[in-house]
C-alpha cells in the first residue's frame, strides 16, 4: 500500500508456512482479502512475497505465472519485493544456520536469485515507478568463509547476478535490485561490515571486468551500485546496537544503496539478574530459527550464536547491562511480560527514514508468529499482521 504518497509498505508472507507454490498460491488468496479487510484499506495493496527455490521454479512456469498476474490484477495487489533469503524449508523444523545454505559461494544460490529475479521483473511488468527488490542472506554464515577464496566466490557470484540484473532492465525496462541483508554472526554482520565488503570485494574494477568478460555482459561500477545493496532490517541492527544516524550517514558516503527496509522488533531485556533473565528468555529459546544475542555491560559486548548458548553462558553480574536477543516480535508490542522490546528503537529508525530520502520500501517481517509462546498469540495470524501494518502505516504516516 502507498503511504504518505511516498512510502510503499507491505508485509512478508515468510510469516505462513508454505514451501510449495500451491501452498503460498493458497494462503495468499484466503489471508489477503482478510488482512486488507481488518485494516479497511482500499486500494492498490502491495505483497512482500516469500517463495522457497522449488515455489519459485514452479511459479516461474508460464501457466503459473500468468494464472498469478491475474489474481494481483484482480485483486488489485503488487508485488514489490521478494524475499530471496531463506532457499529451503522455513517452518515446521529446525532451520537454525541451515538458513543461509546454500549460501553466494554456491551457484544454486546464484541460479535461486536470477529464478526470483525473472519472476519479479515479471510480475512488475510496466510499473517503471518501482525498483523492485529481492533480499537475499549476508553473503554467508560467518564461520563458514575461511579463506580469501571463499570471499572471491561470494563477491563473484554477486557480481554474476548483477550482470542478469542488468540483462533484465534491459530486455524489460524493470530494473530489480539484490538486497544483501546484514544479520549477526554473518560475513555482513553491521552495516559496517557491509560497506567494507562492498567497497573491498564489489566496487572493485579488476573483479567487475573479470565477472564482465565471463559472462560476457557489459557491466560497470555504475551498474553494480544500481542493482546491488542492502536491506536494513531493524531488529538485527537493535541487536547489534547500532546507531541509525550515523549508519544511514555512512552509507550514504559509501554510496551504497538501501533497497529495503524491514521493519522488525527484538526483545530487549536490562539491568536484571541471571535468573530472571533466564526465566524471562527460556521460552523463547525453541528449536526453529536461529536467536543471536548480543550483550552489553560496563566493559563491552559479549556476543552469542543463539540464544540457549548465552542463556548457558548468563553469570551473575554487579554491574548494569542489557541483552537483544534476535527473536522478531510483533512490531505493536512495546513490552512482552517483564521485559521489553526493541519498538523505540524501530520507530526511531522510521522516524529519521521518513525525513530523509533514503528508502521508500518497508516490509513489515514477523516470521516467528508460529513459534512465539502460546500466551503472546492472541488472536489469529492475520489479525496480527493488519495490527502491525496499522501499526507502521501510523508511524510512518505521523
Amino acid at each position: 500500500m502507498k503511504i504518505a504518497n511516498r512510502f510503499h509498505l507491505t508485509y512478508c508472507s515468510n510469516i505462513h508456512p508454505g514451501e510449495s507454490w500451491q501452498d503460498v498460491n493458497d494462503v495468499l488468496r484466503t489471508s489477503l482479502p482478510r488482512v486488507r479487510a481488518l485494516m479497511r484499506f482500499e486500494g492498490p495493496f502491495a505483497i512482500g512475497l516469500r517463495l522457497s527455490a522449488a515455489a519459485a521454479a514452479a511459479l516461474e512456469a508460464p501457466a503459473a505465472l500468468a494464472a498469478f498476474q491475474t489474481f494481483l490484477a484482480a485483486g488489485d495487489y503488487y508485488v514489490p519485493t521478494i524475499n530471496g533469503f531463506p532457499y529451503g524449508a522455513f517452518h515446521g523444523q529446525r532451520v537454525k544456520e541451515r538458513v543461509y545454505l546454500p549460501d553466494w559461494r554456491d551457484p544454486a544460490r546464484l541460479e535461486y536469485s536470477n529464478r526470483l529475479a525473472r519472476i519479479l521483473a515479471a510480475l512488475l511488468d510496466g510499473r517503471r515507478d518501482i525498483v523492485g527488490s529481492v533480499s537475499t542472506v549476508p553473503g554467508a554464515f560467518r564461520r563458514e568463509v575461511r579463506s580469501a577464496a571463499d570471499e572471491d566466490a561470494i563477491a563473484s557470484n554477486i557480481l554474476r547476478h548483477a550482470s542478469e540484473l542488468v540483462s533484465i532492465r534491459r530486455r524489460t525496462g524493470v530494473t530489480i535490485a539484490l538486497a544483501l541483508e546484514p544479520e549477526p554472526a554473518c560475513l555482513l554482520e553491521t552495516v559496517a561490515d557491509a560497506i567494507a565488503f562492498f567497497e573491498r570485494s564489489l566496487f572493485t574494477a579488476g573483479r567487475i571486468a573479470r565477472v564482465a568478460a565471463e559472462v560476457r555482459e557489459d557491466l560497470t561500477e555504475d551498474d553494480v551500485r544500481r542493482h546491488v545493496g542492502i536491506c536494513l532490517d531493524a531488529c538485527h541492527m537493535a541487536v547489534e546496537f547500532e546507531d541509525p544516524a550515523a549508519a544511514i550517514a555512512a552509507l550514504r558516503r559509501a554510496g551504497v544503496r538501501v533497497c529495503k527496509v524491514q521493519v522488525s522488533s527484538a526483545l530487549r531485556l536490562a539491568d536484571g539478574d541471571s535468573a530472571s533473565f533466564a526465566s524471562a528468555l527460556t521460552p523463547f529459546a525453541e528449536d526453529t530459527y536461529l536467536h543471536q544475542v548480543v550483550e552489553r555491560t560496563r566493559d563491552g559486548f559479549a556476543k552469542y550464536t543463539d540464544l540457549p548458548e548465552a542463556l548457558s553462558a548468563v553469570s551473575p553480574s554487579t554491574g548494569r547491562r542489557e541483552w537483544r536477543v534476535h527473536f522478531h516480535v510483533p512490531i505493536f508490542l512495546a513490552t512482552i511480560d517483564t521485559f521489553d522490546t526493541t519498538q523505540p528503537y524501530l520507530a526511531s529508525l522510521l522516524d529519521l527514514l521518513k525525513r530523509d530520502d533514503v528508502c521508500p520500501y518497508f516490509e513489515v517481517e514477523t516470521y516467528t508468529w508460529d513459534v512465539l509462546p502460546p500466551e503472546h498469540r492472541a488472536g489469529d495470524v492475520c489479525t496480527a499482521i493488519a495490527r502491525e501494518l496499522t501499526w507502521a502505516r501510523t508511524t510512518l504516516e505521523s
